[in-house]
């Protein structure tokens, strides 16, 4: 891995720092991303939602195109795992890469690693080191460490992200409707719902479903490999490793111009030390070799009585070692059977005084293993003596209590088939006899019929208010359409929500509807 090719600086950062990394280059190479994904991506959502509507099935193509996600999720990774070195392939490229790229670890993506809660920072691993069998377990405990958790919670939170995009959009389709409309279209929307969803309804689900999830799915790759990154900088330190390779090359650069100064230099000293001493030059006449004697040591001659203080130097080098990130050494921990036979073997000398805690023992493991089933027998037994207070009511044979003689009686709304002559006059008596709905009611149905006749429209059976007050907008007289809202407003306050106006206020509303509608007084 050639590093020192890397486009981003390479530092210890956090988690979290690594995530916004990862996510940062997706949105630098978002073209490079989604151009292949969307390439990939919309013919495979195209062929399984033609499939399941062949079958009827169309749940079955969002199953398999989430299930797919692993597969899809090369894309990202293959874009963003070249790019950070600073070739970004084009579409072409990356869609050609797929045929073979991975191949051998996408079984396992698609099966037992599936519902992995870490895949984004794993999938690194699998598919850019391409390491198999007990060397890829080892690369993934390693490499996991501190970032584990980090990676299970952004598998929830773009799995959030997904939901909150899906459900944005059945809201942004509310929000477009007109007010008028939406009481009538949320109630065929949840028939629908209850019923049965039409075709086109499971399809556009499924497109949502699936657009959310080209959304939020690169930067789930991103941020996975920001943290692999992370992980191999903290462990690797990749960072200083880039700064020695570049000293380095800067030192290979001015290496032959080192080497003949020093050559130059020390050529130059043994000629001057030659003339200073008087030394004969040097001739080719082969002589007979002087006996070897033992060269002196260098370091009293060069320091003298002086030695050197490898204290803080040993101080340091501790140090180092007891940094955890370059410490090769790890304790594991494992659960072993215990050799009962053994135990057997061992007395206690305090039996004796512990029988007592013996017995408490075994009480408190009695409680423990038949418990539950104490519980459930002293609730039957409760259940069994208050039998004569529930069972009538379970078998709805209990007789229907009589209401105290003070309690108020209800009676219903029935209003006569025809109108009455003078509603007016009507309205204001049923008012006086204490039954104001009767009232309101009959002032509604007579403002119904006015208005149907002067929109000249003939309402179906069962109109509701909302369909009322839209053909009233018929009515040429802006001040009929007024008056008879008011009514209607009046009207379902008092059916719904039991408010009823003041005598004030109806009698200023009949006044005003007789004035308007031209009612007989």
């Amino acid at each position: 891995m050639r590093i020192e090719q890397l486009t981003v600086r390479l530092r210890a950062r956090s988690d979290w720092e690594a995530v916004e990394l990862g996510m940062a280059l997706v949105r630098q190479h978002a073209g490079a991303v989604w151009k292949p994904w969307l390439w990939l991506t919309l013919p495979v959502f195209a062929l399984l939602n033609l499939g399941a509507w062949w079958i009827d099935q169309f749940w079955l193509a969002l199953l398999l195109m989430w299930w797919l996600k692993p597969a899809f999720d090369r894309i990202p990774l293959y874009v963003i795992s070249r790019a950070v070195f600073g070739s970004a392939p084009g579409t072409r490229e990356t869609l050609q890469a797929q045929r073979q790229w991975g191949l051998r670890t996408l079984p396992h993506l698609l099966t037992w690693r599936r519902f992995s809660p870490v895949r984004s920072l794993y999938m690194p691993i699998d598919l850019l080191e391409g390491v198999q069998g007990d060397r890829l377990r080892q690369r993934r405990g390693v490499l996991g460490g501190q970032a584990y958790g980090t990676a299970i919670l952004l598998t929830w939170i773009c799995l959030l992200f997904q939901a909150v995009l899906v459900m944005g959009g059945v809201v942004a389709v509310v929000m477009y409707l007109p007010q008028d409309l939406l009481p009538d279209s949320m109630q065929t929307a949840f028939r629908m719902v209850a019923i049965e969803w039409p075709a086109w309804l499971k399809l556009a689900w499924n497109a949502l479903a699936w657009a959310a999830i080209s959304v939020v799915e690169p930067f789930y790759v991103g941020a996975g490999l920001g943290l692999y990154l992370n992980r191999r900088t903290q462990i690797e330190a990749w960072d200083l490793e880039i700064v020695f390779r570049k000293l380095r090359a800067r030192l290979a650069a001015v290496a032959p111009m080192l080497l003949a100064a020093v050559l130059w230099a020390g050529a130059g000293g043994i000629a001057e030390a030659q003339e200073r001493h008087g030394a004969p030059p040097a001739t080719t006449t082969p002589q007979a070799e002087a006996p070897a004697k033992p060269t002196p040591p260098t370091l009293p001659i060069v320091f003298g009585d002086q030695r050197v203080d490898d204290r803080a130097f040993r101080k340091a080098a501790d140090e180092a070692y007891r940094d955890p990130l370059l410490d090769r050494t790890r304790t594991q921990a494992s659960w072993e059977r215990r050799d009962t036979a053994e135990e057997e073997d061992i007395e206690d000398p305090l039996d004796g005084d512990k029988a007592w805690l013996s017995g408490f023992g075994n009480v408190l493991a009695f409680i423990g293993e038949w418990g539950l089933w104490l519980v459930a027998g002293v609730l039957v037994l409760a259940l069994l003596a208050t039998a004569r207070y529930w069972w009538p009511w379970m078998r709805g044979i209990s007789g229907t209590r009589a209401l105290p003689p003070d309690a108020p009686q209800s009676d219903a709304l029935v209003l006569p088939e025809a109108l009455p002559d003078d509603i007016a006059t009507a309205a204001r008596a049923l008012w006086r006899e204490g039954r104001p709905r009767h009232a309101l009611a009959l002032l509604y149905r007579a403002s119904v019929e006015t208005m149907s006749l002067r929109a000249d429209i003939a309402l179906p059976p069962g109109a509701t208010e909302a369909e009322c007050l839209r053909a009233s907008r018929r009515m040429p007289q802006a001040e009929d359409r007024h008056a008879f809202a008011r009514i209607v407003r009046t009207w379902q306050y008092a059916a719904y929500a039991e408010r009823l106006p003041g005598e004030d206020e109806f009698d200023a509303l009949v006044t005003e509807l007789q004035h308007r509608y031209g009612w007989a007084s």
